[in-house]
């Protein structure tokens, strides 16, 4: 487990005092609500303070309230949930395409948690819903982001980790496993989860590229194991590709246009 740093940990319980609404705090209001010493709130609010975590309040030199600087980091993480706006729009065009289930992960270290889901009309029962997580090497999506790594950086990641955890019988368990199965991934441009994290249904999925060319993100179309058949695969591999394609184009990459440069150089 990770070392936590008290200071640190107890600068972010200030920061998170804010969350209730209050506008403002006095050091002994804090050092009461937390409690603290007042001479360690006193520390941890001048450290907040020269930072640009906090402000003085206006005619109030003895109360503080949130700085510029939160807002700016405030700005940087609303950025990244354009994604999440754009990729909802996506995957229900997807989903009305072909009547199947729709979603999108990201990726947090080994495992791929999901962040948008669209059912199909037809009934499905998944492992996975909004705001959970499951082993990247188990899914589709979790597959398709740690294809962006090099085999050195996947070796990196899963280090430690003799044994993959399995979720059905046809999970992947070896380390040498998914380096072989995401060399598959990189030659085709697609991950395919054959009942790997539910032994009911199969899944596509394809990958979403920020504005800078990285995968940020994956987008997987679910099936049941009766509605997958080869052909089917290949039509909805198809689908998810187009659709993340274009949601990659919104998020500001431009393949054709990365390869064009490339050509020029």
């Amino acid at each position: 487990m990770a070392k936590i740093i008290p200071s640190v940990k107890r600068a972010f319980e200030i920061l998170e005092l804010f969350l209730d609404g209050t506008s403002s705090f006095s050091v002994p209001e804090i050092a009461q609500r937390l409690g603290l010493p007042r001479t360690t709130a006193y520390e941890l609010v001048q450290t907040l303070l020269a930072c640009g975590y906090f402000e003085k309040t206006y005619n109030q030199p003895h109360r503080f309230t949130l700085g510029l600087r939160v807002f700016e980091l405030g700005n940087v993480f609303s950025a990244r949930l354009d994604i999440a706006e754009e990729g909802q729009k996506i995957a229900k065009k997807i989903s009305k395409i072909c009547d199947e289930t729709v979603q999108m992960a990201i990726r947090d270290n080994t495992d791929a948690v999901f962040v948008i889901k669209v059912d199909s009309s037809q009934t499905l029962r998944l492992v996975s819903a909004v705001g959970s997580r499951l082993p990247a090497h188990c899914t589709a999506v979790g597959k398709m982001m740690l294809s962006a790594l090099t085999d050195v950086e996947l070796k990196a990641l899963y280090k430690g980790h003799n044994r993959l955890r399995g979720m059905t019988a046809n999970s992947i368990t070896t380390i040498k496993g998914l380096v072989s199965e995401l060399a598959v991934i990189r030659k085709h441009g697609y991950a395919y989860d054959d009942c790997e994290s539910n032994e009911e249904a199969r899944c596509v999925a394809a990958p979403v590229y920020d504005r800078n060319g990285s995968i940020c993100a994956a987008m997987s179309i679910t099936v049941p194991v009766s509605r997958m058949d080869s052909n089917r695969k290949n039509e909805l591999a198809a689908i998810v590709q187009d659709g993340a394609k274009e949601l990659s184009h919104r998020l500001g990459y431009w393949l054709d246009r990365v390869e064009l440069r490339s050509a020029q150089d």
